[in-house]
């Protein structure tokens, strides 16, 4: 019998520095109450020049890993789904799995826009569900502070940076992530992007001068094709799941516009108080949303075990998906771990690992000049 795949631990991390609405009025032609009435966000948090995608990312992790009792030892893979990585490479993902000292980890970048914390949920499920590993641990993490125009008041409003983490693991117990519903359609492509940095149009003088690295948006038009998708792929999962929408507990939606969730809601003929909205208070962080609200909602004492959550987003791509989870929390099997500790050793198994390298190299260099 295949294993199934438990949510079992949960971390998230967002900066300390705040950033109102009225901050942002400072900067563009707007207003707390405007930004308020058409996106739901009343701040946002923003990244100092010490944090980056990385760092958010292995600080939602050790929580994640801590809830979890697990070692960083124990995970055999790690998905970091990020809009703004550290570089086009080395993926984001190898970075983090260095700063835990996940030795035995593969780890890898997945780019789904805002829907890629679903895809990295699925990718790990069916990684488990074929008991090809045990652990893993999957990131949604974003400095998108980094990328927005604070010109455009259209864009600048609505991004906060932040990360989520989940560790899923193997076990025989029913629960865990129960389905999934992938989908994309490149035909939208435009209609949300960030063209200039890529192999398409390099950095270049004329990209610095047209604003092709900043974030680009067709705010109707993704409008219209969220608040169409979300219910649509939570109908897929909830069916595929062999339950119905009365049997769902709560609904964490990815947090871009509380207007999108509304409609959502309706869409999904649920009351909105089923849907979790912490986006006041963090705005659009990308692929870290879901996970965020997630660790919110357990705070509150929105989830319990044995209900029945469900996961949905949709982001540039255009790509949009949905999960449905029957919460377990982490497992019954206790034991000591020491995080402090393990945080000490992965920075000094870093340091070895270079100068061992920086030794390597001059001895072979010593020994085929010789030659």
């Amino acid at each position: 019998m295949s294993p199934y795949a438990h949510i079992t631990g949960w971390g998230m991390a967002v900066p300390e520095r705040v950033m109102t609405n009225d901050d942002i009025a400072k900067m563009v032609d707007t207003s707390d109450e405007w930004i308020q009435s058409m996106t739901g966000i009343r701040e946002r948090r923003i990244a100092n020049d010490e944090q980056t995608t990385a760092s958010l990312a292995a600080d939602a992790a050790r929580k994640a890993l801590n809830v979890a009792n697990l070692k960083p030892a124990d995970l055999d893979l790690i998905i970091v789904s990020t809009s703004s990585p550290e570089h086009t490479f080395p993926s984001t993902a190898s970075l983090v799995q260095d700063r835990l000292g996940a030795y035995k980890a593969g780890a890898f970048d997945l780019l789904a826009a805002c829907t890629g914390f679903i895809y990295g949920v699925k990718l790990a499920t069916d990684s488990i569900r074929a008991d090809a590993i045990k652990n893993a641990l999957v990131i949604g993490a974003e400095t998108l502070s980094r990328l927005v125009n604070w010109n455009d008041r259209n864009t600048c409003i609505l991004f906060g940076d932040g990360a989520g983490a989940f560790v899923l693991q193997a076990a025989e117990d029913t629960g865990g992530v129960l389905s999934s519903v992938l989908r994309s359609d490149g035909s939208g492509a435009e209609l949300l992007s960030l063209p200039g940095g890529g192999s398409r149009y390099p950095t270049s003088p004329d990209t610095l001068k047209n604003g092709m690295h900043y974030i680009q948006m067709n705010g109707r038009e993704v409008f219209r094709f969220a608040t169409r998708v979300m219910a649509q792929a939570t109908e897929e999962a909830v069916e595929k799941a062999n339950i119905t929408m009365d049997d769902i507990h709560l609904v964490i939606p990815h947090q871009a516009n509380k207007r999108i969730i509304e409609a959502a809601a309706r869409g999904m003929n649920i009351p909105i108080e089923r849907c979790y909205m912490n986006l006041d208070r963090y705005g659009n962080t990308s692929t870290a949303s879901i996970p965020i609200a997630t660790c919110e909602a357990i705070q509150q004492g929105r989830i319990h075990p044995g209900d029945k959550i469900v996961f949905v987003g949709f982001g540039a791509g255009l790509t949009w998906g949905a999960a449905v989870a029957l919460w377990s929390g982490p497992l019954t099997t206790r034991r000591i771990i020491y995080p402090a500790r393990y945080r000490f050793y992965a920075r000094l198994r870093s340091i070895l690992l270079r100068w061992l390298r920086r030794i390597d190299a001059i001895i072979w260099g010593r020994y085929h000049n010789s030659g």
